[in-house]
């Protein structure tokens, strides 16, 4: 099929446009300035467009973009020259060659202390699930740990130890996946400050989970600059490794398709294009963008309550953590939240509104989950009875992670060890990525030492021999 480009004339002016046509060749170089907007439209074969110019190679990326074809791809050879052209590989070609033998996914978690039951069925027991199926990566995020917690890291460190001491404790396994911190690695501030340059203030502003935080939280100052724009930095995170697919729960949808806006915007601004003989692939042109577009890999139950109803979280202070014993779990699902409108034992309730019986969906086998779901309605139990039930299979289910967690808990350096090597092998990735970044928005990357020149490289050899011969 003949790839056609849809050129406008302005004021409907029947000239004929500039084309230059290589003889011998189905070549066409477009050189005439191009207007946005539809008006009488001409259609012309054309193999493919190529900027000659750097004016011109904006004005023909604009205009290609509108009709749905990919930008020009250009090079970092001091001034912007069009790349090249060269044969373009099939589609199984480039699959075979680019892919990597799993498909990637990357996460990552506020090392802000222990972590609790939400972390688990919201994110945990999906990333175990998932360390056998795709090429997965794990990073602390101690600088998104600063956005809200900033006049306070006295406890950092032994906060990003007891984290990943829960990972381990929880079933992830160093050898199928890599854990590194994020502050180890400069290219994700790199990548965020160049991400930050293009990305507009309201998309910040519109994420929800920003409002949130906002109204929720109100013992610290969070009208900075950071807190704002950590959704800019989650995205620098996930682009560094080009993942194609992002674990996250409910609340983190948003984060996931902000990352998505900003790389199109990036490869909109950046991207390139491959271009072949009309030949070899009948003039359709291969977008290769700098970054891919990852997609959200939601859980079965991403939203958990705490104690108080309240979706469960360390700044609400209503969180059972994975490392609480038992009687300490049981007192505190003792002072849960209810239905409000059962005050007394002989009400009626109503599971629909309890955030108890949501604990029982994720926790309790069905026969439980049917009898709490009957007999609270009908007033055959009260809330502690439900609460007891509950706490019983919540304690069943952290007894075997307690368990593993005890090895790192004897020896600490464990955990500093796995995250070393993994922090390594993070930084290769991380480099190449932003090697091509660089390229991409025409950062420099020479050599920038100063050269000798000949006359002065033959005076400080003369000097070097005199020297000798003393």
């Amino acid at each position: 099929m003949t790839s056609v480009l849809k050129l406008w004339r302005p004021g409907g002016r029947r000239e004929p446009p500039i084309w230059l046509r290589p003889t011998g060749r189905a070549r066409a170089v477009w050189r005439r300035r191009v207007s946005p907007l539809p008006s009488t439209c001409a259609t012309m074969p054309l193999e493919r467009a190529v900027a000659p110019s750097r004016q011109a190679g904006r004005e023909t990326k604009a205009h290609l973009l509108e009709e749905g074809l990919p930008p020009p791809e250009m090079t970092d050879q001091g001034n912007r020259t069009p790349l090249a052209t060269a044969p373009l590989p099939s589609a199984h070609t480039q699959n075979t060659a680019q892919a990597p033998a799993k498909p990637r996914i990357l996460s990552g978690m506020r090392p802000t202390g222990r972590l609790h039951l939400g972390n688990l069925v919201g994110a945990l027991e999906n990333w175990v699930r998932l360390q056998n199926e795709y090429e997965s990566y794990h990073f602390v995020a101690d600088w998104h740990m600063l956005t809200t917690d900033y006049a306070n890291t006295t406890e950092l460190q032994n906060n990003i130890q007891e984290m990943v001491t829960d990972w381990l404790a929880c079933g992830l396994d160093p050898t199928k996946a890599t854990f590194f911190i994020q502050s180890r690695l400069l290219e994700h501030a790199e990548l965020h400050l160049i991400f930050s340059m293009i990305t507009p203030l309201g998309w910040l502003e519109r994420v929800p989970s920003y409002k949130e935080q906002l109204e929720n939280i109100k013992d610290r100052d969070l009208h900075t600059y950071g807190f704002l724009g950590y959704p800019v930095l989650q995205a620098a995170d996930i682009l560094m490794y080009k993942p194609q697919y992002v674990p996250v729960g409910e609340d983190q949808v948003a984060h996931v398709e902000l990352t998505r806006e900003i790389v199109r915007r990036f490869n909109f601004l950046y991207g390139r294009i491959v271009t072949s003989s009309l030949a070899a692939v009948g003039g359709v042109g291969a977008a290769r963008p700098v970054l891919p577009e990852p997609q959200a890999l939601l859980t079965p139950t991403p939203r958990l309550p705490g104690t108080d109803g309240r979706k469960m979280s360390k700044s609400y202070s209503n969180a059972i953590f994975l490392s609480d014993p038992p009687q300490v779990v049981s007192k505190k699902l003792a002072t849960m939240v209810t239905d409000p409108a059962r005050k007394r034992r002989t009400d009626k309730g109503n599971p629909d509104v309890c955030p108890v019986f949501d604990l029982h969906k994720v926790f309790s086998n069905q026969d439980v989950i049917s009898k709490v779901n009957r007999e609270c309605r009908t007033a055959e139990i009260g809330c502690l009875d439900c609460k007891s039930y509950v706490a019983g299979y919540v304690n069943e289910r952290l007894k075997p992670i307690q368990e593993r967690r005890k090895p790192y808990e004897q020896n600490p350096q464990l955990v500093w060890d796995i995250l070393a090597k993994g922090t390594e092998r993070a930084r290769k990735v991380a480099q190449q990525t932003m090697a091509e970044v660089r390229n991409a928005v025409s950062l420099s990357q020479r050599d920038l030492r100063p050269q000798e020149t000949g006359s002065e490289s033959g005076r400080s050899q003369q000097r070097q021999d005199e020297s000798g011969r003393r």
